[in-house]
């Protein structure tokens, strides 16, 4: 490698002063499935074990009728065991399946996992929940019930958040959109890394509905100065920016997990909402920067 590669991939890198072996030493945690997420988040203790796994045909029944191969997991992966030695669930949805989309199955699967972290967490055994998000949102041939399902989800998400820490991890580039990142927004900590991304609606829906001049989904650029991992921790709607490695991801998730429930959510802070809210000019739109400096200074 030369020495300006060299250089090129330490001036993307997050932590300067890397060498690049350090660099290629990593182990990519976008680049995993679901399942192998999942296992690499807990504890390496054979406590890990999968809840209603491909082998109980928990799959989805509107998919074949619609011409859609259904996959036995119904692409969302439920591991049970410890992370750091406290007893954790992981949820992590399938990104090379659908899309990543929620159904009814998928989503019934989410939301009984956090119940159950919440039955345990109020009969004595805290019980921490990590959601590892992958997904463009409601599953289109189950428009209706992917909406209950997110209902469903929101609810379980809160519902445990006051008894213990529920984490939600974005890594890929797939990213979290559509009804999943409105329980994003929920959770005690959103963790991401650079090349991930977070956004109510997607590059495409926005230029399909609103035109290109309002969001060109073909500007990579653009996309990820303002749905990217960075923007997203800048203007607050994400908690850390990590990079994209198993062992600092898992570090970063654990250290979140032992923050413990906070007092008040940041988000529930109406008159902060405010604030920043009308410090932007709808008449003079600021750039993305613009806004995380702006936003950052109405903050303080």
């Amino acid at each position: 490698m030369s020495a300006t590669e060299s250089t090129q991939i330490r001036s993307s890198d997050l932590e300067p002063g890397l060498t690049w072996q350090q660099v290629l030493a990593r182990r990519s945690f976008a680049e995993l499935d679901a399942r192998r997420r999942a296992f690499a988040l807990l504890d390496d203790d054979g406590s890990a074990r999968e809840l209603c796994g491909p082998f109980d045909r928990l799959e989805s029944p509107w998919l074949e009728p619609q011409g859609v191969v259904p996959q036995a997991d119904d692409g969302v992966v439920i591991v049970k065991g410890a992370l750091a030695g406290v007893p954790t669930v992981v949820v992590a949805i399938e990104q090379a399946f659908q899309g990543g989309g929620c159904g009814e199955v998928s989503g019934a699967k989410m939301s009984a996992a956090l119940s159950l972290a919440a039955r345990d967490s109020r009969d004595g055994t805290p019980t921490a929940a990590v959601l590892l998000l992958e997904t463009g949102g409601v599953r289109l041939q189950e428009a209706n019930l992917g909406l209950a399902a997110v209902a469903e989800l929101c609810s379980a998400v809160l519902d445990l958040r006051r008894l213990s820490p529920v984490v939600a991890v974005i890594a890929g580039p797939l990213g979290c959109f559509g009804g999943i990142s409105i329980a994003t927004a929920l959770c005690t900590q959103v963790i991401m890394t650079r090349g991930a991304r977070l956004g109510l609606n997607g590059p495409d829906v926005i230029e399909s509905e609103a035109g290109i001049a309002e969001f060109d989904a073909h500007d990579r650029a653009l996309i990820w100065t303002i749905d990217g991992g960075g923007a997203r921790v800048a203007i607050g709607q994400a908690d850390q920016l990590v990079v994209d490695d198993v062992t600092a991801l898992r570090s970063a998730t654990a250290a979140a997990i032992n923050r413990g429930v906070p007092k008040d959510y940041r988000r529930q802070d109406l008159s902060r909402a405010r604030r920043m809210l009308d410090a932007v000019d709808p008449a003079s739109r600021p750039s993305p920067e613009q806004l995380a400096q702006l936003w950052k200074e109405t903050d303080r």
